[in-house]
């Protein structure tokens, strides 16, 4: 697919992070771009810098979903391009006993169903609803109708102590990429899946310095935090070459991530 202004695409958790650095690079090549966040500050200011849109998009919700896809529509038309970057993740052990007082507790079933509505479900919310919308586009020339993108972790192959949750939906997203790609094998939307590893984002800066200097380090190489803007330049590659289809990607430095 060949980006310009032609071409609208829709970017779940696209005001900060990976989401923002794939919004950025999308504006740079001339598309119109929608952000669905829950940061209405910080997704309005995004969306002011580079021309676009924001909704605030609940992505667990049927009908916040329904409306960031009409405001997003209204504002650009149908998108050809869903990236979802959308996510959360909390570190939990299966069960543990207190140190102090010696209770055994066990994952809080609610932040479990959250992680997961979240992540996998709301992936899948995000898809099913812009595919609805894809499947009436004209094919381009290149043969293409539309692109979507997932954004799964290198916690789906190797999670680590207290990501059971979250290793979870990341692997469920992997599993779902590519039947859904075979979904629409007849109709031109190809659908991708990005497992970055450990990444420079928001999320990572509220660690103290000692634990991110220590992360950096257990990189192979290089020996430092990937960068959102490599995120998205595999994210533009996806999108642009017409033959990436159905893959799952780790994008992590060579990295494996021990159990702790």
């Amino acid at each position: 697919m060949k980006l310009d202004k032609t071409i609208s695409a829709v970017v779940t958790g696209g005001a900060s992070g990976l989401g923002e650095a794939t919004a950025r690079a999308l504006a740079e090549n001339g598309v119109k771009v929608a952000l669905f966040d829950m940061n209405e500050e910080r997704g309005e200011q995004v969306a002011r810098e580079i021309g676009g849109v924001f909704c605030r998009v609940n992505v667990t919700l049927d009908d916040d979903v329904d409306a960031g896809f009409s405001k997003a529509r209204a504002a650009h038309g149908q998108e050809r391009i869903l990236v979802n970057c959308a996510g959360t993740g909390r570190s939990i052990k299966t069960a543990r006993r207190d140190r102090k007082t010696g209770d055994v507790t066990h994952f809080p079933m609610d932040v479990f169903n959250d992680i997961i509505q979240i992540n996998l479900v709301g992936t899948f919310r995000c898809i099913a609803k812009s595919s609805q919308g894809m499947l009436d586009l004209d094919p381009l020339e290149d043969g293409d109708r539309a692109v979507i993108i997932n954004t799964s972790s290198a916690a789906a192959e190797d999670g680590q102590v207290g990501q059971a949750a979250y290793a979870a939906s990341k692997g469920g997203i992997v599993s779902l990429t590519l039947p859904i790609a075979r979904d629409f094998m007849n109709d031109g939307i190809r659908v991708n899946v990005i497992l970055p590893g450990i990444f420079d984002t928001p999320l990572m800066s509220r660690a103290p310095q000692e634990v991110k200097d220590s992360l950096a380090q257990s990189v192979p190489f290089p020996k430092r935090f990937g960068l959102p803007a490599e995120f998205a330049q595999l994210a533009l590659s996806m999108i642009t070459n017409g033959y990436f289809n159905g893959e799952d990607v780790r994008l992590d430095g060579a990295i494996r991530m021990a159990p702790r």
